[in-house]
């Protein structure tokens, strides 16, 4: 009897195991990023209308004594992954991390302290519109860049137009939406003046508001111990214009939040999709 109960039981396991499992792989993955997701399950979203792909683009370098060298790349990331989300029709690709940062015999700006890395404007752009290429052949139709990192602006302009040129007559265009870094920059010390908050504390690099909208994203890679503990840096610790020591999580999500508000309404302007 508890014999035959068992195999039974056992029958009923199994059932109720494939029924789970043939639910898990219908279900969509519950992720904006590519890197996250399978071949297939990449393939399903792009056919099921998830036809905008967003290129984050950091680059790896010096933040000050008291900021991670990778700030630009998680928080692209992670403000890109928001973006993605709000518009409900986008996937995140990988993140660009190797970005122009000066050249380096001799070293200039940023390539003068340890840790960063630059690559030369020529590959830097031919990265871009290769990536954008390879996303066109797998069914996306808008290929958005954002570029959290003033350096680069220029080039990622260059490559849009020629990827637009390129694809003159298909379905196809490459958008980079200049209200993404506008507000990341003055329009963020902009906001911040209206809290009473002075330039000579703002800064341009690894000032008060840098360090804060890192605060609001990844506050792990700020050393808020020390920084609240240190004298006022300067240039010369890779701080221009600016005083990081009064930065809070507070300040930086009142900028995170106007970055997401204005680049998802300029990507839904950009591709006709209100």
């Amino acid at each position: 009897m508890y014999s035959e109960l068992g195999k039974a039981l056992a029958f009923v396991m199994c059932l109720f195991g494939l029924f789970i499992g043939d639910v898990a792989l219908a279900q969509a993955p519950r992720t904006v990023f590519l890197e996250d997701m399978t071949w297939t399950e990449l393939r399903d979203q792009v056919r099921g209308g998830k036809t905008t792909i967003i290129i984050p683009i950091g680059g790896t370098e010096q933040s000050g004594p008291y900021v991670a060298l990778g700030k630009h790349n998680v928080r692209v990331k992670v403000i890109s992954g928001k973006i993605a989300e709000e518009l409900g029709n986008a996937i995140v690709a990988p993140v660009v991390a190797y970005t122009p940062e000066g050249s380096f015999n001799p070293p200039t700006e940023h390539m003068k302290f340890p840790g960063t890395i630059t690559i030369s404007d020529d590959a830097f752009e031919k990265s871009l519109e290769s990536a954008a290429n390879s996303f066109a052949i797998h069914g996306f139709k808008n290929i958005v860049f954002l570029g959290d990192h003033g350096g680069y602006q220029k080039d990622i302009k260059v490559t849009v137009a020629r990827l637009n040129k390129a694809w003159t007559g298909s379905s196809v265009r490459a958008i980079n939406p200049p209200e993404y870094y506008q507000m990341s920059s003055d329009g963020y010390a902009e906001i911040l003046r209206k809290q009473g908050i002075k330039d000579d504390e703002i800064g341009t690099h690894a000032a008060l508001a840098d360090t804060s909208l890192q605060l609001a994203v990844a506050p792990q890679m700020v050393r808020q111990a020390e920084l609240k503990a240190a004298a006022k840096p300067s240039q010369s610790d890779g701080v221009y214009g600016g005083d990081p020591r009064r930065s809070t999580a507070e300040l930086g999500e009142l900028g995170i939040d106007a970055i997401i508000r204005v680049t998802v309404q300029a990507i839904r302007r950009d591709t006709g999709n209100p």
